[in-house]
C-alpha cells in the first residue's frame, strides 16, 4: 500500500493539524483489521461500537476514553500446558482506537456472548445549543410608544 508523508504540509498550515492527524489515522486504520467491529447509529445523538472479541474475557480487555479518542486494548493471558492442534480463534494482543466528534462521550460498555458493546452519546452543552433570539427594533419601540400615548 502506498503511504503519504504529510510533514511538509505541517510547515505551511495553521489550525489544520487535527485534520492531518485524522487523515494519517485513517490511512493506518486500513492496515489493521483485528478485531472486526461495527459502528451503529441508534438515535440522533446515540451511537454504539460493537467489537467481536471471541476468546477474551472482560478482565482481559481495557477501555480508555480521553478527550476525543476511545481506546480498546485486549491482552490474552496464555495458559501454560495447552497444546493446540489447530488454532482458528485469534487471541492476539490488539489495540483499536476510535476518534470521537466533539461532545461525544462514552456512556457505558457491556460484554455479552463475545461482543463488546460501547455506547456513546453526544451531549452538547446548553450554552452551545441553538436558541431563539427576540428581535428588538424600531417597530417594537413604536408599539411601546403608542401604548404609552394611549394610556396617558
Amino acid at each position: 500500500m502506498r503511504t503519504y508523508d504529510f510533514s511538509p504540509l505541517f510547515r505551511s498550515t495553521i489550525g489544520f493539524d487535527r485534520l492531518f492527524d485524522l487523515v494519517e489515522t485513517a490511512q493506518r486504520a486500513t492496515e489493521e483489521s483485528y478485531p472486526p467491529y461495527n459502528i451503529e447509529r441508534l438515535a440522533d445523538d446515540r451511537y454504539q461500537i460493537s467489537l467481536a472479541v471471541a476468546g477474551f474475557s472482560p478482565d482481559e480487555i481495557s477501555i480508555t476514553a480521553e478527550q476525543n479518542v476511545v481506546t480498546i486494548e485486549g491482552n490474552k493471558a496464555e495458559k501454560a500446558g495447552r497444546e493446540f492442534l489447530f488454532r482458528g480463534i485469534s487471541t492476539r494482543h490488539f489495540k483499536r482506537q476510535f476518534n470521537l466528534a466533539d461532545y461525544v462521550q462514552v456512556k457505558n460498555a457491556t460484554f455479552d456472548n463475545g461482543l463488546l458493546k460501547i455506547e456513546l452519546i453526544r451531549e452538547i452543552p446548553e450554552a452551545m445549543k441553538p436558541r431563539r433570539i427576540a428581535i428588538n427594533g424600531a417597530a417594537a419601540a413604536q408599539n411601546v410608544h403608542q401604548i404609552e400615548a394611549k394610556a396617558a
